[in-house]
């Protein structure tokens, strides 16, 4: 290989790749951790040393040009084959120091990890542990995460997985909102109730209709796609919401609304890179993790 035909550097070209990604300067500042000016004269630097236009200013966002459409795919490529080389560089790493990142559910962070981060602090002090809490699943084929807590099982052919249990969810509200409404005792009777929306695609919606209740957008004045913001707007008795069985029957604020009814059934899988779980620091959170989570 001719090594006096590279023109650019990994940093601008991974400068460029996320820019293309994430469609500004901003969100790809965002998802790298650094600042958009520097961020931004990476990009200008690997337009200069290859001669060409990358990308086209549009208001706050960025368009590819067709010479960037074309370099898009190689440095893709690229990025693909740098995110192998680290995850097998970790994955063989032996050491029982370093950090691991896990990525769940804004509930399962907040309310099932903790115990479970307490006991791996005091079992291996030398391991830093990274949370990432949000709804949207981490790429772990992009290094995102180490670990994941999911409710769906992987399609990915070079993902591992557990499965840990399977998962009553329920509906809960106050008291209060129930004597509010009538405490109800049949499905029909939720028609005139308040709902706590945690998704706007209708999916919440259209399960409960399948088991029996009768609802329409009317239902669900209120959306928070964020399960501990829906939580405590249920415990504030503002309206029904669905939570993990294993944890509403905990709080006290509140109680089951038709105790009687059928739960909503769902998994609960762990999920790492297969190259990624041979690293020993990995492999001792995915195992503490399996077990304390069933």
């Amino acid at each position: 290989m001719d090594w006096r035909s590279v023109k650019f550097d990994w940093n601008r070209a991974r400068a460029f790749l996320v820019t293309a990604e994430e469609g500004s300067l901003s969100a790809a500042a965002r998802a790298l951790g650094m600042a958009q000016p520097t961020l931004g004269r990476q990009v200008d630097a690997l337009e200069a040393e290859l001669g060409v236009i990358l990308f086209e200013r549009v208001g706050r966002g960025f368009v590819l040009t067709p010479s960037g459409l074309e370099l898009l795919e190689h440095v893709r490529a690229m990025g693909q084959a740098a995110t192998r080389v680290s995850l097998s560089a970790t994955g063989q790493s032996q050491s029982i120091e370093g950090t691991v990142r896990i990525a769940a559910s804004e509930t399962h962070a907040a309310m099932l990890l903790p115990p479970i981060i307490a006991k791996l602090r005091l079992a291996e002090p030398g391991i830093h542990l990274e949370i990432v809490a949000s709804a949207k699943p981490s790429d772990l084929l992009r290094h995102e995460a180490d670990i994941a807590i999911r409710n769906f099982a992987p399609t990915e052919p070079d993902l591992i997985a557990k499965k840990i249990r399977d998962v009553p969810a329920r509906l809960y509200a106050t008291p209060a909102y129930l004597d509010r409404i009538g405490n109800p005792q049949l499905p029909y009777d939720l028609r005139q109730a308040d709902f706590i929306s945690i998704d706007g695609s209708g999916v919440f919606l259209k399960g409960l209709n399948a088991l029996g209740l009768s609802l329409t957008e009317r239902n669900f004045p209120i959306l928070a796609e964020n399960y501990l913001v829906m939580w405590e707007l249920v415990k504030h008795g503002i309206g029904i919401g669905i939570q993990d069985g294993n944890i509403g029957d905990r709080e006290p604020l509140v109680r089951r609304v038709l105790p009687d009814f059928n739960p909503f059934m769902f998994p609960i899988w762990l999920v790492a890179h297969r190259e990624v779980n041979t690293s020993r620091r990995v492999r001792v959170v995915f195992d503490l993790l399996a077990a304390d989570l069933a």
